[in-house]
């Protein structure tokens, strides 16, 4: 018997077609995200801003290189990030490559210098009713991740 079957849950759709499309939905919402001025990068710089405005978050990327794995220090940010994004309803995916992430974010607008980028959030703008059909889809499968107990799935990012 398996956990899905224990808990009644149906295991989550496999293939790379399923993976690839919540990639390309990543990618599209950093995009559009940077765009509108609603991308925060940076552990610190995202741990502020949900400290002062957590409902304005809405979703979380966490992103770490193999070199990061043994890094301590940022292992425990990360659990504490998840933390506080779970118990705040906020969606949140780990991405395994800061090297294409960093050629979708780019350098910092302001200096032109690379940013930390092991921590991106997306924030609502001041637009009422903004819809990004990619956090949508994002969302949706974040939420099937989480059906079978995956809490912060991995997404690969397109080439």
């Amino acid at each position: 018997m398996t956990l899905e079957e224990i808990h009644g849950q149906q295991p989550a759709p496999a293939g790379q077609d399923w993976m690839q499309g919540a990639g390309t939905a990543l990618h599209e919402l950093l995009m559009s995200a940077q765009r509108r001025g609603c991308l925060t990068a940076g552990v610190y710089e995202s741990a502020k801003l949900m400290n002062v405005d957590p409902d304005n978050v809405a979703f979380c990327l966490l992103a770490t290189d193999q070199d990061d794995e043994g890094d301590i220090a940022l292992q425990i940010h990360f659990t504490l990030i998840q933390a506080f994004c779970c118990e705040n309803d906020i969606d949140i995916v780990r991405v395994n490559d800061v090297a294409k992430l960093a050629a979708i974010v780019g350098p910092s607008e302001e200096s032109g210098e690379s940013r930390d980028l092991h921590c991106i959030l997306i924030t609502n703008p001041n637009e009422e009713g903004w819809k990004d059909p990619a956090l949508e889809k994002l969302n949706f499968f974040c939420e099937e991740s989480r059906n079978v107990n995956d809490w912060v799935p991995t997404v690969t990012l397109p080439e």
